[in-house]
C-alpha cells in the first residue's frame, strides 16, 4: 500500500467499495431493501404489491478525480409532477427499448445530465427499492473518471447538480433516522445533510443501504 492509501493504483475507498458490491448481481431473484417500515409491513410488500409495481433504475455516479472520489446527485426540476425539488440519482422509469435496468439508468443520465454510457464503469447493484409512487427501482453503481467531465443538464427534469463526498455518503454517522406519518402509520426513513442539501427518502435509503454493504464487506 501506498502512503496515500491506494492500493494497486486505486485508492483503499474505492477498493472498499468495489469489494461490497463485487458479488451483486442484476439476475432475478433481485433482492429487495430492508425497508425496516413497522409491524411488519414490509413483509406483506412482496406478495401483494410487488407483481403490479413499475419498472425503473436509477444510476448512483461514483465521480473519480485522481484520489478524490465523490457521489453525484440532481436536484429535480420543479416542472416535474411529482418530488419536485428533491435530490435524486439520475434515473427514472424503464422504457420498452431498454434491454435490463443497466440500459435504463445509463440512458436516464445521458438524458438528465449528459454523462455518456461508455464513460461508466458499472461496478455493481444495490437492493431494489419500492416506492410510494409504485415503482420498483433498481439502483446501479458505477464509476467514472471525471478528470474533463462536463455535465450537460436537462432543464425539464433537473434544476441542479452537485457532488457529495463518496466518504461522507458511506459514514453511518452521516445518517438520521426519522419518521413521518401517511394514512395513520408512522413510517421512518433515512435522511442526511450535505451543505445545503437535504437527502431523505429513496435516494437516502439506497444510500444507507450502499453504507451498509460497504460497512460489511
Amino acid at each position: 500500500m501506498s502512503p496515500d492509501g491506494s492500493v494497486s493504483g486505486m485508492t483503499a475507498l474505492e477498493r472498499r467499495l468495489r469489494d461490497a458490491l463485487a458479488q451483486t448481481r442484476l439476475d432475478a431473484p433481485r433482492p429487495l431493501i430492508d425497508l425496516e417500515l413497522p409491524f411488519g409491513i414490509d413483509r406483506l410488500l412482496k406478495p401483494t404489491l410487488l407483481g403490479n409495481l413499475r419498472q425503473a433504475a436509477v444510476l448512483a455516479p461514483v465521480l473519480r478525480r485522481g484520489d478524490r472520489l465523490s457521489m453525484m446527485f440532481t436536484v429535480r426540476s420543479q416542472l416535474l409532477r411529482s418530488h419536485r425539488g428533491q435530490i435524486s440519482f439520475p434515473g427514472g422509469r424503464r422504457d420498452d427499448d431498454d434491454r435490463d435496468a443497466v440500459e435504463n439508468a445509463l440512458r436516464e443520465a445521458n438524458e438528465e445530465v449528459g454523462l455518456a454510457p461508455e464513460r461508466v464503469e458499472i461496478i455493481g447493484y444495490l437492493d431494489d427499492y419500492p416506492t410510494m409512487t409504485r415503482y420498483i427501482v433498481t439502483p446501479v453503481v458505477g464509476v467514472v473518471d471525471a478528470e474533463e467531465l462536463e455535465v450537460r443538464v436537462d432543464a425539464a427534469e433537473v434544476a441542479d447538480v452537485f457532488e457529495a463526498p463518496l466518504e461522507f455518503v458511506l459514514d453511518p454517522a452521516s445518517f438520521k433516522r426519522s419518521t413521518l406519518v401517511r394514512d395513520g402509520l408512522k413510517l421512518p426513513f433515512y435522511e442526511l445533510q450535505w451543505q445545503q442539501h437535504r437527502i431523505w427518502g429513496a435516494t437516502a435509503g439506497m444510500l444507507w443501504n450502499l453504507a451498509r454493504k460497504v460497512a460489511d464487506a
